[in-house]
């Protein structure tokens, strides 16, 4: 790789050791990958802040890095494994929470903005289009990629550490325009609707794409941004897609020959094969509980929940995640004590992909609205999933059944 003489000196440990590490991690990805050089960027959201994902090792590596560095360039942080001003009350455990919140410290030592979120396009965080960033989160990758128009891989926690205290990223895979274009065209004919909608076509779509690039022909009507954060999410769920593109709607897809490869067989996506995705994640009799908000909600995702739940009782536990920042509003707008009064908990921080442990709540059922909560529920929780439409789930948490 070609290095200029201040990457350089970094590889060379002018700069002390734990940035000589850095630099050597995205060297050693960059030569790995086949990149020439190393681009600047000026904006990371990293994900290895999770303490159920790092462990000790994680959190001990982190805390050597706070010892001797600072972040290079402005660095948000992805979810944790707690709500961190109110852990004890929901019910993690103290050990785990104390250790959680001593990665979140080290993080916050070296300058990290300590968002916690999946969705940090929310509070404040939107690169510009063809802005080089390296953003960590499945979710977040995907709609940078797709809905901004930014440019990222898909950066784990070390390689986007090493970002933030660099200041630099190698330049290969979705950097790179020709790496940009779509793989697999997929023709709508079922029109999404709703976030449940929307969550359907992802999930689709990453079972036929896996870490390839889908472009979505054929959507009449634009979508908001809340239903594109949740196709992005499902797609990053059942495959590994950083990057789609939407013809007439996402930034690169002006037109169909802007995004797509030449050679490129259409697959429909109709009724039968909205159904499918349908089938495996339905159930019908009693529901234990509720998830809105993987990702993280948007303010005009808890106003529209709030006036849905208004004068209502739930009969199931019910969580509706967020950003402390979007909460903030929520509290002012009055929106979070309508969710608190008919029994919902607000919670901030961490979602249950990530959180500590819910096995002492012995939840068995799940209805949701995410395709990613539906995916992962079985395997991290051993919870029966439910896909439905926000205001199904809201109906399946006050009656605490689903009956079709």
């Amino acid at each position: 790789m070609r290095l200029s003489d201040e990457e350089q000196r970094m590889l060379d440990g002018v700069y002390g050791e734990m940035t000589r590490k850095n630099m050597k991690v995205l060297v050693t990805l960059g030569k790995i990958f086949g990149a020439e050089r190393m681009i600047k960027i000026n904006n990371v959201h990293t994900p290895g802040v999770s303490y159920r994902v790092t462990g000790d090792a994680g959190l001990n590596y982190v805390k050597e890095a706070s010892q001797s560095v600072k972040f290079k360039i402005p660095a948000t942080l992805n979810t944790i494994g707690i709500d961190y001003e109110n852990w004890e009350n929901v019910g993690f455990p103290a050990e785990f929470s104390n250790k959680q919140m001593e990665l979140c410290e080290c993080y916050k030592k070296m300058g990290a903005i300590t968002t916690n979120t999946c969705t940090p396009y929310f509070v404040g965080s939107v690169p510009s289009f063809g802005e080089h960033i390296a953003w960590g989160e499945s979710s977040a990758i995907v709609f940078a990629n797709s809905v901004l128009g930014a440019r990222t891989n898909r950066e784990g926690g070390p390689t986007a550490l090493a970002a933030a205290i660099t200041g630099r990223v190698p330049e290969y895979g979705l950097h790179l325009d020709e790496n940009r274009k779509g793989t697999h065209l997929i023709r709508v004919e079922k029109q999404p609707e709703t976030d449940k909608d929307y969550a359907v076509l992802g999930y689709f779509a990453g079972l036929l794409v896996g870490q390839d690039i889908p472009v979505f022909e054929g959507i009449k009507s634009r979508p908001s941004i809340e239903n594109l954060k949740a196709l992005g999410a499902a797609l990053a769920s059942s495959g590994a897609a950083a990057l789609f593109h939407m013809i007439g709607i996402t930034p690169e897809a002006s037109r169909k020959s802007d995004v797509v490869r030449s050679n490129v067989d259409a697959v429909m996506f109709g009724q039968d094969e909205h159904d499918r995705v349908c089938e495996k994640f339905y159930l019908t009799g009693a529901i234990d509980f509720v998830v809105l908000g993987c990702p993280h909600t948007s303010i005009i995702e808890i106003r529209d929940i709030a006036k849905m739940i208004a004068g209502k009782k739930i009969k199931t536990g019910l969580w509706v995640c967020a950003s402390r920042q979007v909460k903030s509003l929520a509290d002012t707008m009055g929106y979070s004590k309508m969710i608190t009064d008919a029994g919902g908990e607000i919670i901030c921080d961490t979602c249950p992909v990530l959180c500590a442990t819910l096995t002492e709540r012995k939840y068995q059922t799940v209805a949701t609205n995410s395709g990613k909560m539906a995916h992962y529920a079985p395997g991290l929780w051993n919870m029966q999933p439910l896909l439905l439409d926000t205001s199904d789930c809201i109906k399946s948490a006050v009656s605490g059944e689903w009956r079709g």
